[in-house]
């Protein structure tokens, strides 16, 4: 009897070492609304395969008030650390750092996701470098719906893509745009269309607004080809974008209407959802989708 509790309990060991080695170690950049719910999201349904390393954030006191919530279940690491710790690296801290974040996963040989892809337009050559390198980025669809039929589309001939953004005054303020040309928000009382031009000029008149044209430019026909249109309204409601994509595949029109996240209401609840989805993606073998 002795022999097989020794035979049950050694199965169970390399039972648990091998499910030990299977995970991928995680290390997530960014304590706001995204990351926090990632951090979450790691630590419960995905736990079987996720060995979340630590966190971090620029701003030390976010990562501070996250690692309280979770009881201090996540580390809290510099970055230089956590990306010497990861498998994975996650970047979820804003436009400002994401180029640098990829810099230094392709510099350590590591898989990156990263959520604030509108730091990467101008900054399309890493990219390349990153295929290059061998290593896999991640650029989750955000609170955007038609990436798959573009990614589709684009193996033929696309002739436009055109991307229609509504978003009440309040998501637009302080944006450099509206400040560089002294527009008053509160006075506009009417649906006015703010801004109209390439995907280039609107993630840097707005880069905390389009990360959805940022991605729909790397799916498609690239940010100096890609057209955007903003449009506010004191009447609005909720985050809507609208995807026109024309070509050799026939027309494409898609329209998301983002209810803002129940933790932060300038974050889409779409975007936080599609950022735990593609985390899911990376650790599963079926995948479904374009």
């Amino acid at each position: 009897m002795q022999k097989i509790y020794v035979i049950l309990y050694t199965q169970y060991a390399i039972r648990e070492m091998v499910n030990l080695m299977r995970k991928i170690k995680v290390g997530i950049i960014g304590c706001g609304t995204i990351g926090s719910q990632m951090v979450r999201a790691c630590q419960a349904e995905l736990k079987s395969s996720i060995d979340l390393v630590g966190v971090c954030d620029l701003v030390e006191e976010k990562a501070l008030a996250l690692q309280k919530s979770l009881k201090g279940s996540a580390p809290l690491l510099k970055l230089d650390d956590l990306v010497r710790m990861s498998d994975l690296i996650v970047e979820a801290a804003g436009a400002n750092i994401s180029a640098d974040i990829l810099k230094k996963a392709i510099d350590g040989k590591k898989d990156v996701l990263i959520m604030s892809i509108g730091g990467l337009i101008g900054n399309e050559d890493l990219l390349d470098k990153a295929e290059k390198s061998g290593i896999k980025v991640y650029l989750p669809s955000g609170a955007l719906c038609g990436i798959d039929g573009l990614k589709s589309a684009s193996v033929g001939r696309i002739d436009s893509v055109t991307l229609t953004t509504r978003k009440p005054p309040k998501g637009l303020d302080k944006a450099p745009y509206i400040t560089n040309n002294n527009i008053d928000l509160s006075s506009i009382k009417e649906e006015t269309v703010i801004f109209e031009g390439t995907a280039i000029d609107a993630v840097k008149g707005f880069p905390q607004n389009v990360n959805v044209a940022a991605i729909l430019s790397l799916a498609g026909l690239g940010a100096a080809n890609t057209r955007v249109r903003i449009v506010t309204s004191p009447d609005y409601t909720k985050n809507i974008h609208e995807v026109e994509i024309k070509g050799e595949s026939g027309n494409i029109t898609t329209r998301t209407e983002n209810l803002p996240s129940k933790v932060n209401p300038k974050t889409s609840q779409l975007a936080v959802f599609s950022a735990i989805a593609t985390l899911k993606g990376v650790v599963k073998n079926v995948r479904i989708g374009t």
